[in-house]
């Protein structure tokens, strides 16, 4: 599937309706409640992985070091790297953001 094929399975208005009602969040308490909400824990947790990943590449963090350190695959970890340099910005977007 190439990436247009992608992006336009993403071009749907139920997918453009999430999209708006996340932005709809006022803060961190309705973030969570909303995610999981919307989520099961497994997908939650799925989720909050990715973002750790993201972050440890980031960082430099070797993937081997990854890998160990979050149970990721070496796959995973090469996707959420090719997203991170290749993706629509939004990974960075939000290191920027995000504060520890």
């Amino acid at each position: 599937m190439s990436i247009k094929q992608k992006k336009d399975r993403l071009e749907t208005v139920e997918v453009r309706e999430l999209v708006r009602v996340v932005s709809f969040l006022k803060n961190t308490q309705e973030a969570k409640k909303f995610l999981r909400d919307l989520m099961t824990e497994n997908e939650l947790l799925e989720f909050a992985n990715r973002w750790r990943v993201a972050r440890m590449l980031a960082e430099g963090v070797s993937y081997v070091a990854i890998e160990k350190a979050t149970g990721m695959s070496s796959t995973t970890v090469a996707r959420i790297h090719k997203w991170l340099l290749k993706g629509t910005g939004g990974y960075r977007m939000m290191l920027k953001r995000f504060k520890p």
